[in-house]
């Protein structure tokens, strides 16, 4: 997209562009409908490109290629790379061959290969045909990399300055190439063998004395990533030291691209929805995607997990079934079941959550991994600890007698302890074996503590039951 981080191109009467979309839609498809098109290009006209795409979106799909061709050049490029996949896929279909070349052409090179990512192969290859020689070649680099990494998250539109040329020079560079870049804000500085060297701010320039070299007021302490770097490490990265582009090398160091902020954006937001999906036990998907899939595919995402869940929880109707000669000795321990594996399920799903997003923010780093499982131990126990003084006094009024509210006063605080050291642990064992601790997921750990829940409670119950037993005769 273009310019990262630079100030809009239109402004829009000081109505905020939600607010703007939601109020054209009905009118903008009236307008369509009535083959006003003079109305529809002064209603577009001042409005924010990711607003036009919104709308576009909103509209039936006859009449969404008609109010993309009504827009200028330059603007139907920028809202093209705003609109849903689903959408460019359905405008590629009904442009026509050539308005379609020179869309795909002039479109970012990031921007690009994402479109091309959600197209057929039988397409991409076809456009890839019939571009520039000089976009082609710099698609088919970027389509080299692995997805989800630096390599395919960059582009490759960036200032390339020398340690030679003096501001002046620098400034004249970046007056030439500003116009076709993804950002100017940050200037990257290379030897001849293009090894990057330095960095320098637009604000650097512009400041500096117009004799004064580069290799004298750039910054050689450069943080980069390199092209097989993961995407969520590049966008933790950007976030960490508040860049505006990261500069991406390849393995002999020599620069190849940048990460814009506004694309770092967009892959916070997928990794947090595939870790949220995760944690509901539903297989990561795009969120987009998800709602706009058929059922047997919604279906499929969310059966997996629930059928191993209900596979786990027959484990539980096994160990109530081995322990049966309990409660038919005292019938109201099974009142309580639900409550205590309830209770585990709940804690240990609060610990995996905040274990799998400190994970996820680096904060648990710092703090330390048995730091991190022994604390929240402790806060187990001194929830089981304070939920005693409400349930161990209703076990005991209930049962008319302290081998009830005994039984669940124990297993509580045992399962509490438990349920909130294995929602740290498991997380944090995933991701010491390379795997997402997301898959780790609440439910899982819910199940796996009903398990060792109804275990403790009902061994706790025979044990006090011989015991007392013992002690009346």
């Amino acid at each position: 997209m273009n310019e990262a981080a630079g100030a809009p191109k239109k402004v829009t009467s000081g109505i905020s562009g939600s607010h703007l979309t939601d109020a054209m839609d009905h009118q903008l498809e009236i307008l369509l409908s009535a083959a006003n098109y003079d109305a529809v290009k002064t209603l577009l006209e001042p409005v924010q490109p990711v607003d036009i795409a919104e709308a576009i979106g909103s509209l039936p799909l006859v009449l969404q290629a008609l109010a993309f061709r009504l827009l200028s050049k330059n603007e139907a490029i920028e809202v093209y790379e705003y609109l849903d996949p689903s959408i460019q896929q359905s405008l590629l279909d009904r442009l026509r061959s050539s308005e379609v070349l020179e869309l795909v052409e002039e479109m970012s090179p990031d921007d690009r290969v994402r479109l091309f990512d959600e197209l057929p192969a039988k397409v991409v290859r076809r456009l890839l045909a019939e571009l520039s020689p000089s976009e082609r070649r710099v698609t088919a680099q970027l389509l080299g990399y692995e997805p989800e990494t630096g390599g395919r998250l960059m582009t490759t539109e960036f200032i390339d300055l020398k340690e030679f040329h003096n501001a002046a020079q620098a400034l004249s560079i970046v007056r030439s190439q500003a116009a076709d870049k993804e950002t100017i804000y940050s200037l990257y500085v290379t030897d001849r063998e293009r090894h990057l060297t330095g960095i320098l701010s637009l604000r650097d320039l512009v400041t500096a004395d117009p004799e004064d070299l580069i290799g004298d007021v750039m910054t050689r302490d450069v943080v980069s990533v390199r092209t097989d770097t993961d995407q969520e490490e590049v966008a933790r990265a950007i976030q960490r030291y508040d860049f505006l582009a990261l500069p991406v090398v390849d393995r002999e160091n020599r620069l190849v691209g940048i990460v814009t902020v506004d694309d770092v954006i967009d892959v916070i937001e997928q990794e947090a929805t595939r870790d949220l999906y995760a944690a509901g036990a539903v297989q990561a998907g795009d969120e987009d995607d998800y709602f706009q899939s058929n059922l047997f595919v919604v279906a499929r995402r969310r059966v997996v997990w629930l059928v191993v869940l209900v596979i786990a929880n027959g484990l539980t109707t096994q160990v109530i079934a081995m322990n049966d000669a309990v409660l038919k000795q005292v019938v109201l321990l099974a009142a309580f079941i639900p409550l205590l594996i309830g209770t585990g399920g709940n804690v240990g799903a609060q610990s995996s959550t905040v274990v799998i997003r400190g994970l996820s923010t680096q904060r648990i780093q710092a703090l330390g991994l048995m730091k991190a499982i022994f604390r929240e131990a402790l806060a187990g126990a001194l929830l089981g600890l304070l939920m005693l003084l409400v349930v161990v006094p209703f076990a005991w009024w209930r049962g008319e007698g302290p081998l009830v509210g005994a039984a669940v006063g124990i297993s509580l605080m045992a399962i509490t302890t438990l349920a909130a050291t294995a929602g740290a642990a498991l997380p944090l064992l995933f991701d010491r074996m390379g795997l997402d601790p997301a898959l780790m997921s609440a439910p899982f750990i819910t199940t796996a503590t009903d398990v060792a829940g109804v275990l403790i409670y009902l061994k706790t119950a025979a044990w006090l039951l011989a015991h007392m037993h013992g002690v009346n005769t």
